[in-house]
Parts: structure tokens; sequence; C-alpha cells
């Protein structure tokens, strides 16, 4: 009788894996390197920062660059996780603003722009929380259970959230906030911005669960053939909406830090971060058609465009001028990723 081997989908050699679409120990290294492949770049700005503006390497401005990046880099994150699972969420940077306008309406009162609950502010964060959850949850279950795309899902999303937080908020901002909601974004533990610390820890988590766990190596086999792992034994739907489950939570942590930071709910909060998010995440090597790229690399993109957003600030370039940027540096990413992969990113 034969006798057939089943390969798990996050082992070298499957179907599914990142490094079954590989051959040898050299394409492995190859991978590794280009986990590391931004970190000259980053050197190189600092260098340049340095030569801009003596200041650019003092203490309090690195740890203002560290600090302006904690909320995008959550929200880089997220959409990692979901771009590497071979799905999309462009309604991260609506949930955003919506999960802690809503939060913040549930606990103050209607003379300060609340809905009238008035609910104990003990509930804010959690409430936050639990709100962003509930939006990834519910984009998880139109896409997975319905079939639709995830693009116009989220797309869709999107604008209704925004719409929402407009509805609730009157289009005004949200100043009468709970001291709950301002700890995170202003506290300081062992020296540096609490917000700092949690973005760390998120992404030292995020990097051993996708490195060292079945749950996060399933991930990368969904994004590689959603179909060959389903076949060695992989509950893919079940992956899927967790992890639309965390983008969203994600989503809504990274507004709570937002909110703490600059001490209101701005009426547009979140609004135009996803194009950011998506350069970030694709100058970190996370492809769009899934199953490859790393969560230090989608970290190191969100660090590259800090920098550069830093640089260019000390160097009197005008603001208006860095999205163009941006999106020359996403273009140039892309010809990058063609001539060392051999495959566009579609």
């Amino acid at each position: 009788m034969t006798q057939t081997t089943v390969t798990s989908p996050g082992s070298p050699g499957s179907p599914g894996s990142p490094k079954g679409r590989t051959s040898g120990g050299g394409a492995v290294r190859l991978a590794r390197f280009r986990d590391l492949a931004l970190v000259p770049a980053i050197v190189l700005l600092v260098i340049v920062g340095a030569l801009i503006e003596p200041a650019f390497l003092s203490g309090d401005n690195l740890t203002n660059v560290l600090q302006q990046q904690t909320e995008l880099s959550l929200l880089v994150l997220a959409e990692a996780l979901i771009l590497i699972a071979g799905k999309f969420d462009l309604s991260l940077e609506s949930t955003v603003g919506l999960a802690p306008a809503l939060a913040v309406g549930l606990l103050i009162p209607v003379s300060a722009g609340g809905l009238g609950f008035e609910w104990p502010a003990a509930l804010g964060i959690p409430l936050c929380l639990l709100i962003g959850a509930a939006v990834g949850a519910f984009n998880g279950l139109l896409i997975l259970r319905f079939k639709l795309s995830a693009f116009i899902v989220t797309l869709g999303m999107l604008i209704v959230l925004r719409g929402l937080q407009i509805g609730l908020t009157g289009g005004q901002n949200l100043f009468a906030l709970p001291e709950s909601f301002l700890y995170l974004g202003n506290a300081r533990w062992l020296g540096l911005p609490a917000s700092i610390w949690i973005c760390a820890v998120a992404y030292a988590v995020g990097i051993v669960t996708l490195g060292y766990f079945r749950h996060g190596r399933s991930i990368y086999a969904i994004g590689g053939n959603v179909d060959a792992a389903r076949a060695a034994g992989v509950r893919t739907d079940r992956v899927l909406w967790t992890v639309f489950v965390i983008g969203g939570l994600l989503a809504a942590l990274a507004g709570l830090l937002m909110t703490g930071r600059l001490g209101s709910v701005a009426a547009g909060q979140g609004d135009g971060m996803i194009f950011t998010v998506f350069a970030a995440a694709v100058i970190g090597g996370v492809v769009l058609d899934g199953g490859k790229g790393t969560l230090f690399g989608a970290l190191c993109g969100v660090l590259v465009l800090g920098l550069i957003n830093n640089i260019l600030t000390l160097a009197g370039v005008s603001a208006q001028w860095i999205q163009a940027i941006y999106g020359g540096i996403i273009l140039i990413a892309l010809m990058l990723a063609r001539l060392t992969s051999g495959k566009a990113q579609e």
C-alpha cells in the first residue's frame, strides 16, 4: 500500500507556504536578505537628516518621529496581516476615526457632543477596542460568508464608517474626553511614550506568531494558495475572519493613541491614512497578492516614511509635496520588487 505524506501548511516545502514556492537554501537566504533590505536605507536617511539639520539626531526629535508613527505603524501591522493572508481592508482608516468617536459619544453628555447615554468612563477603552473588532468581524462576515470582494466590501465600509462618524459628531471635533482616552497617548513609560512601547510589543507578538506558531504560519499558507491550505487541514475561513477582527482591533487602538496624543477626536480623523499604509507595506516588501512579506519589513517601511517626512519638514519642504513624494516612493518600490523577484505586484 502506498503511503501519502501531507506536509503541514506552515512548513517549508508545503504548497501554501512561502518557502514552498522557493527552491533550496539560497532562496531562503535571499528572503532573509530582503527582510533587511531597508536597514541600509534607514541608516542613510539618518545620515542625511543629520547633515541637513544637526537637531535631527536629538533625542527629542527622534522620539517625536517614533511617536508620530505609532498610529500609522499599527495600521500597517493590521494591513500587512490582511495582505499576507491574500485579502484587502480599506476601511481601517475610517475605523481609526469611528471607534474612538463612537466610544466617546457613549460616555460624554449631549452638551459636549455626546449621544446622551453617559456610560461610565471606565468603559471607554474597552468600548473603543470592541467597536474596532466588531467592524473587522462584520467585514470578515461579508467577505467570507457571502463570498464578496474584499476590495469592494471594505471600500463600501470605509465610506459608511466615515459617514457615521460625521453624522454622530455633527462634523465637529470632540474635546470633552475622559482621562482614560488621554492616558495612552500622553503617558511615558521608562522614559519613552507609552505608544512606542505598545507598538513595539504589538510588532514583537506579530513577528513571533507568524514565524513560530502554527496559526501564524497558516496565514502565509492561505495567502500563498488558499485551496492547498484548505486541503492541508487549515480552517481557512476561521483564520481569515480572525485576521480581519485583529485588523479592526489594531485600527481602533491606533485611533485611541491618536486621540490621546492630539487631545481630541477630529471630525476627519484617519482620513487619507490608507494611502500611506499601503505605501509603507509595499516599501516594506509586503506583496498585494498575498503569501509574501514580513512584519519586520513592514515596520521598516513605516520608519522610512517617518524619517523622510521628518527630513522634508526640517528642510522646509511644503507638506503638500509629501504625498507626491510618497507616491513616487511606491512606484520605485514596485519597480525594485520587479527587478529583485522577477514578478510584478498586481
